[in-house]
């Protein structure tokens, strides 16, 4: 089945499903696309503002830490925390998150206020944004805390009859399920959709070349962006120009911007530049890059018909959580004797079995699937015993193990409407942490073209 030259530059070189895709578009508005973030305890934070469980326990005003859910509609997550921030009169650096949301989208999710205080939420007024408290913590929010994303997502213009597109979607589930999941890929916002560069710079900082680096960040332009910022980006491109560069970048790249206010003033200090970031955002640039070797993992898996959901000997497998998260840090490499009695535990759901995101501490599978992994690292000229280490690597650049396939949980075909031979189909679905909406939508709907898909 033909894949996407898009997804293919990601690493994403497969579907997992032989199931013909429903086509369709998403994110056509903002509606279309709802998220609501879930905390360990069963906590959800709601689009509606109406706080329901447990939040973790934490009631008095004693706490240093005042929680909150923020609701935003069509904000990057770092620009929105940015803008809070300021109406406050505090560092950002005060406000933490549990998970990045996407950006085109109406999302809900928990923030902590370091020492913030209940009536200072009457201050922030922002269009498409809207707090709600409640309550205090101990300590700051952290990933620790994030069990996963409740999603209600519709899929529009989908060129079928009501019948064929709920036998298509009702098909491609059945055998996702059968797998154990959908493939864990990381989706097409940890790169950049309209711009797949992240990983690129990524490639670029581990080498050492932050130079590199900044101008892919800054002045690669992409047919797919607008024709304003693409015009900003060429220019830079072929002059140099940091100084004009500042004077011609458009208003909302506000990230770029922060770089060349540094560059503009010294122009040779690229490593600076990126420091002037959030540095959550400095985290993303190698991270992407690790996830894009993960994903050639993971796509090479299947074209040699391995399977997700059980292990072959060599391949590192980790414990599971009774909430279903994966214990990473509970992790083995299967070996023969033991091969058995590991698949039998992989079919009761108490392991999954797990590929590498590589750094330098990070160890490759074993067997067949060490092979493949090392086959991939020779093709993309990585020799991680030269890796260069430096802040911005050692940021990002932990690496660690990543499950092979993520489970759907409560996946619902809440409704098919139909308008002659055009179709809406909506959705709704819950993933665990770190798992992405748009690699189940991609093996439902097939997209040749992701971006005009609404990837």
């Amino acid at each position: 089945m033909s894949v996407a030259s898009l997804d293919k530059q990601l690493g994403i070189e497969v579907y997992a499903t032989q199931t013909v895709g429903v086509g369709g578009v998403i994110r056509e508005a903002a509606d279309d696309f709802e998220v609501e973030e879930i905390l360990v305890d069963g906590s959800k934070a709601p689009l509606s503002g109406t706080i329901a469980g447990k939040v973790l326990g934490a009631s008095s005003q004693e706490q240093r830490f005042l929680m909150c859910v923020l609701v935003k509609r069509n904000w990057d997550t770092f620009i929105a925390i940015k803008n809070i921030a300021r109406q406050l009169g505090i560092d950002q650096r005060r406000i933490q998150i549990a998970g990045i949301k996407d950006a085109k989208a109406v999302t809900a999710q928990h923030l902590t206020i370091d020492g913030g205080k209940a009536d200072e939420l009457m201050k922030i007024n922002v269009k498409d944004i809207q707090m709600f408290l409640v309550g205090y913590l101990r300590e700051a929010l952290s990933l620790y805390y994030l069990l996963g994303n409740q999603f209600t997502i519709k899929i529009k213009g989908i060129e079928l009859e009501e019948s064929m597109c709920k036998m298509r979607i009702t098909q491609t589930i059945s055998e996702l399920q059968a797998l154990g999941g959908i493939p864990n890929f990381f989706g097409h916002q940890r790169f950049g959709t309209t711009r797949p560069i992240t990983h690129l710079v990524g490639k670029a900082i581990i080498n050492g070349d932050f130079e590199e680096a900044a101008m892919l960040f800054l002045a690669k332009p992409s047919i797919y962006e607008h024709p304003s910022s693409r015009q900003a980006r060429q220019q830079l491109w072929e002059n140099r120009n940091f100084k004009e560069a500042l004077e011609n970048f458009p208003k909302q790249l506000r990230f770029e911007r922060q770089m060349l206010s540094r560059l503009a003033d010294r122009p040779d200090d690229f490593a600076g530049a990126f420091q002037c970031l959030p540095l959550k955002l400095q985290e993303l640039f190698v991270q992407a890059h690790q996830s894009f070797l993960f994903n050639r993992f993971l796509s090479e898996r299947l074209k040699r018909g391995l399977a997700l959901d059980k292990a072959e000997v060599g391949d590192w497998v980790v414990g599971v959580e009774r909430s279903g998260l994966p214990l990473t840090a509970v992790a083995k490499v299967v070996t023969a004797e033991a091969l058995a009695g590991i698949n039998e535990r992989v079919k009761m759901g108490k392991m999954r079995v797990a590929l590498p995101i590589v750094s330098v501490k990070q160890k490759l599978s074993q067997g067949i699937m060490g092979q493949i992994e090392s086959g991939v690292l020779n093709e993309e000229k990585i020799e991680l015993e030269n890796v260069h280490v430096n802040e911005l690597s050692r940021q990002g650049g932990r690496g660690g193990l990543r499950t092979a396939v993520t489970p759907i949980r409560d996946f619902k075909l809440n409704a098919i409407q139909s308008n002659g031979n055009v179709c809406q189909a909506d959705l709704s679905f819950t993933l665990l942490r770190g798992c992405y909406a748009t690699v189940l939508l991609r093996e439902l709907m097939k997209p040749s073209d992701p971006i005009a898909a609404g990837f």
